[in-house]
């Protein structure tokens, strides 16, 4: 029962997590499940599907279908659209449903990709997990299979950004800043994985000089990258102007071959004081404010398994987490639905974040890139 929500909401899906990663690089994805079902990722999670095309799908299996099995009608619907759209690959991000029947999503993919010689992957997302690991997971296996193994670095200033996706950026220009941001400050950005990126800045990732992620779903990536690339990787948001320095000067001795690194750590963490998130962004949130505004806040994680956190926080994967460590809070920097388990003595600022709350506060989400003052004067 420790599971269950009586009032908070639960994250995007590790299913989802697949779709929004991948939904701008010319694949078909599937998401098996039953029919209508990926509309509550397309109109709650996705802000791009009204202005963009993608090959989404949602296979609409039966209850017939998962209680026998019949795994031959998926192929055969996804091969015969394969061989209509022409993707440059083909994804299967499986749900509840298939994950209680066993469906193997790697032998089936395996089986469209010798029948339509198109790159295919099965993902064993299974719902119960958040956006996080299927997104993590997705992007690995994109950049495994497609970067160009035999590469020459480009130069010591080029940077990849990685971890982007409008489930923790939304689309209200954070991606854009990013790429300004450090373009603005001598580094040639490759790719912004994936998000307003080239095909080709995938192929050719391997030839930066130092990769940043920005939340944990690109961590797996960097980590592949830095061991058969040897690019090593800082993981941050530039979030307010000292942080930004920091992480600017960090980036130029790593590029240079240098040991460097940020220390997130705050001995002075203040009681009663939360940011709650996604790890990176949450961390590289509260560094910024004790840089700028000298407030200390402690992070509470819910969105993915085994987070990099200090001593001051929390892994806090359950409502029964969040209930026992926001008792008496002060000061809580959250998406608006956390509000709900507050009691009315705590000063609250909205941070809302697309893969909790969906498109229901879209609109107020800020862009706090190189600048924090929507968080700062509210303190």
């Amino acid at each position: 029962m420790k599971q269950t929500s009586r009032i908070l909401s639960t994250y995007s899906a590790d299913a989802f997590g697949v779709a929004s990663m991948l939904f701008e690089l010319g694949g078909m994805v599937i998401i098996h499940d039953a029919s209508g079902c990926n509309s509550t990722y397309t109109t709650h999670d996705e802000p791009r599907w009204f202005d963009m095309d993608s090959m989404l799908f949602v296979s609409a299996i039966s209850e017939l279908e998962a209680i026998m099995g019949d795994d031959n009608k998926l192929i055969e619907d996804i091969v015969t659209e394969a061989k209509r759209f022409h993707p440059r690959f083909i994804a299967i991000a499986g749900t509840p449903i298939p994950a209680m029947t066993g469906f193997d999503a790697e032998s089936v993919a395996f089986q469209i990709e010798n029948e339509t010689g198109i790159p295919a992957f099965g993902f064993s997302t299974t719902g119960m997990k958040t956006y996080v690991s299927g997104a993590s997971m997705a992007l690995r296996a994109i950049v495994e299979r497609f970067s160009i193994k035999e590469i020459t670095p480009s130069g010591n200033r080029v940077l990849n950004i990685i971890g982007l996706t409008p489930l923790d950026f939304s689309t209200n220009g954070q991606c854009e800043s990013l790429r300004e941001l450090f373009e603005k400050n001598g580094w040639t950005v490759n790719a912004t994985l994936a998000m307003n990126t080239t095909w080709e800045s995938i192929e050719n990732i391997g030839s930066a000089s130092v990769n940043l992620v920005v939340s944990s779903t690109g961590r797996a990536t960097a980590e592949y990258l830095k061991e058969t690339f040897g690019t090593p990787y800082l993981e941050a948001v530039p979030y307010g102007s000292q942080l930004t320095g920091k992480i600017l000067e960090t980036l130029s001795l790593l590029a240079d071959g240098k040991e460097a690194a940020i220390d997130f750590n705050d001995p002075e963490t203040e009681d009663g004081c939360f940011i709650i998130g996604e790890e990176i962004s949450s961390l590289s949130l509260a560094k910024a404010l004790a840089l700028e505004t000298n407030r200390h806040f402690s992070v509470l994680c819910p969105t993915n398994d085994g987070p990099k956190l200090r001593s001051c926080d929390r892994y806090t994967p359950y409502e029964e987490d969040i209930d026992d460590a926001l008792r008496g809070a002060g000061t809580v920097i959250s998406d608006p639905i956390y509000r709900n388990v507050l009691t009315e003595k705590a000063a609250f600022i909205a941070l809302p974040h697309e893969a909790y709350s969906g498109r229901i506060f879209r609109k107020d989400i800020p862009n706090l890139i190189g600048d924090i003052s929507y968080i700062a004067e509210k303190l």
